[in-house]
């Protein structure tokens, strides 16, 4: 018999915490497993390390009951299922390492039993599960493994782990079932497909969505380059026209999944994915393409410049892969001073909204924060690629 239904190794994260309450809610006993202490302090006491709406509400309901902390491996002996939330990232040569699963099911092998179900969550290199399952099989020919990616989008994890359907892998009948059921807690939809197949659809996912945002920043820096308002382009293209209903805006394309995802799936075609690497150039590039229009206007070594805004979306306290600092950093090198604020972050060297307004000659929205539509610019210059502030 376990002790818990549930071990959720990384549980204090923003893809495990979110599942992790969602399974408490559904009545399942859910140990989290984080080496994060005070993300775990801050969960005992019923609050949330990160922002993500309506959480802490249902967190306050389950913690201490059906959810509990631990940064000790051995409670993984105590779990029937062990859910898994690490990935795998790219190097500095943009390239997938599996150095990092390879360290963690090291690390926790002493503490796997026979009869465990391994449900690896966060997105992984194709052919991931299938070498982590035949690593584990040598040493617990009983243990299975499944991938079961998540597919929330961050601020609204507990809407969409109860509507999404959910994609469940593996390689035994059995333990597709049983962890099917699991899931069935949740979604009524469960979609069963081999393990590689529920690889690519999750890497797959992320890189079409950084391939729609490129489309969009490509044809923004064309209209700007024009000298012609591409937000009225925009919206001649999608007004009441069906066909470019799911057209995406231009901004910011960045992030902890997209880059990463699209760099993976460049990787698994052997360097071959030329769409891939051409949506890196022109979504990294895009702080470049606004500097340089700047430039042109513009003596930025006499300029102060605020960035407003440097979470990587909108509404989010998440800074992972912002091109908000990459924009930073260039203008660190071109302006004469930068400024940068974010309602959500608090970090040293940030000023406040009207601070930062008063002091900067120019005014860059990096994340589209609701808040910034409602400030006083005091007829300072604005760069709104997202088109918040019309």
């Amino acid at each position: 018999m376990s002790s818990y239904d549930i071990c959720i190794i990384g549980g204090a994260g923003h893809v495990g915490l979110p599942l992790s309450i969602a399974f408490a809610e559904k009545g399942q006993k859910v140990m989290i497993l984080d080496i994060n202490k005070n993300a775990l302090d801050t969960i005992n006491c019923g609050k949330m390390p990160f922002l993500e709406e309506g959480c802490e509400e249902k967190l306050k309901q389950v913690i201490g009951k059906k959810l509990l902390t631990s940064s000790d491996n051995a409670i993984i002996s105590q779990a029937k299922y062990v859910v898994v939330i690490v990935g795998t990232p790219v190097d500095e040569h943009l390239n997938p390492t599996f150095h990092n699963m390879k360290m963690l099911f090291e690390d926790i092998l002493p503490y796997l039993k026979n009869e465990q179900i391994i449900i690896m969550r966060s997105t992984v290199y194709p052919g991931t599960t299938e070498k982590v399952r035949s690593m584990l099989k040598d040493k617990l020919p009983n243990i299975e493994v499944c991938f079961c990616p998540e597919r929330i989008l961050e601020g609204k994890s507990m809407e969409e782990l109860y509507n999404l359907p959910q994609i469940v892998s593996g390689f035994n009948e059995k333990a597709i079932k049983e962890v099917s059921a699991l899931f069935n807690l949740l979604t009524k939809d469960i979609l069963i497909v081999k393990p590689m197949e529920a690889e690519l659809a999750k890497v797959f996912t992320n890189t079409w969505r950084y391939i729609q945002f490129a489309t969009a920043n490509q044809f923004y820096m064309i209209a700007e380059e024009a000298g012609v308002d591409f937000y009225k382009v925009y919206n001649a293209m999608t007004f009441n026209y069906p066909r470019a209903k799911g057209f995406p805006r231009p901004g910011f394309a960045a992030g902890p999944c997209l880059f990463k995802d699209t760099m993976q799936t460049s990787a698994f075609a052997k360097n071959t994915f030329f769409l891939g690497h051409s949506a890196m150039l022109i979504n990294e590039g895009l702080p470049n393409f606004v500097v340089s229009q700047l430039k042109e206007k513009h003596d930025l070594t006499k300029k102060t410049v605020g960035i407003l805004g440097m979470a990587f979306k909108s509404e989010s306290d998440d800074k992972r892969e912002s091109l908000s600092y990459k924009l930073k950093k260039i203008l660190e090198i071109e302006a004469k001073k930068v400024f940068c604020s974010d309602v959500y972050i608090k970090e040293e060297g940030f000023v406040d909204e009207k601070s930062l307004i008063e002091k900067s000659d120019i005014i860059i929205i990096g994340a589209p924060h609701k808040k910034y539509k409602k400030l006083e610019y005091q007829g300072k210059k604005i760069i709104d690629v997202w088109n918040m502030i019309e």
